[in-house]
């Protein structure tokens, strides 16, 4: 089945529609708590990291350090390879920006009413109206900064998405409806080159994440790229033992993925 990606304004009342689409589709829902799960295996700090980044906007002293970098390749893995398996709903985190240009995939972003989120927000926190505000407009602030700091993209442009649900306007089971149907339309998209295409990134963002994390490999400058057919990396390396042990460790990552290594020597 077609790939699902919901972004959400904090307080606009998704959890039923959510809750609707996963269980008439038989999706799975990749939430926090499961992405907290995959990053826990990885050991180390990096679920601590996990819960102090995520959906918070970094300082511009964080951005550029080495545990928001490898907190933001592991997420992009454990999404990415997510997606593979298909049947998955992925909760923000800028998961739409993440599988731009996969076809099977349908892109949609919650919105409502400031009012409307204010009153359920003063519920579900059990807060004072002008509480609520305050935590729906630092909610909304945040999230930009962690989608801006990751993807350099604006959270809020309704062109990111395929579509754009007012939950103060349109009604909650006309919304399941459309998107149910959206998805199955989605679903004749997914050809094997777009498979391809996912598996692809999936294994680059893969080997980024195994590269960063591994503290014996420290490398500034990294980028993974792919083509239809292989994976290449990018960066600059200091000597040739860091090469060997760098060129190493990505063509273990990589798997059966064919790998070009484009590493240069620091001048």
């Amino acid at each position: 089945m077609a790939i699902l990606t919901i972004s959400r304004q904090f307080g606009s009342g998704i959890r039923e529609i959510r809750h609707e689409i996963a269980t008439a589709l038989h999706y799975t829902y990749l939430d926090k708590r499961c992405i907290l799960d995959e990053i826990r295996e990885r050991g180390g700090k990096w679920e601590k990291w996990a819960i102090e980044f995520d959906h918070s906007t970094p300082s511009t002293w964080e951005k550029y350090d080495w545990s928001f970098k490898g907190f933001g390749a592991l997420l992009e893995s454990v999404m990415l390879s997510h997606s593979i398996h298909d049947n998955v709903i992925l909760a923000g985190r800028g998961s739409n920006f993440l599988l731009e240009g996969i076809p099977h995939t349908y892109r949609i972003r919650f919105v409502a009413p400031m009012e409307q989120r204010i009153e359920r927000i003063a519920v579900w926190e059990s807060v004072d109206r002008e509480t609520a505000r305050n935590i729906a407009k630092r909610s909304d602030r945040e999230r930009a900064g962690f989608v801006y700091a990751l993807y350099g993209k604006d959270l809020n442009n309704p062109q990111s998405y395929d579509a754009v649900f007012d939950t103060g306007i349109t009604p909650a089971d006309k919304i399941v409806n459309i998107v149910k149907d959206a998805l199955l339309a989605r679903d004749k998209l997914k050809t094997e080159s777009a498979q391809n295409l996912l598996r692809m990134r999936a294994a680059a963002a893969r080997v980024r994440a195994g590269l960063i994390i591994d503290t014996r490999l420290y490398v500034p400058t990294l980028e993974v790229l792919c083509t239809e057919t292989e994976l290449v990396l990018r960066g600059i390396v200091r000597n040739p033992d860091q090469y060997s042990r760098i060129e190493e460790a990505a063509r273990y990552l990589a798997e059966d993925v064919p790998l070009k290594v484009e590493l240069r020597f620091r001048l």
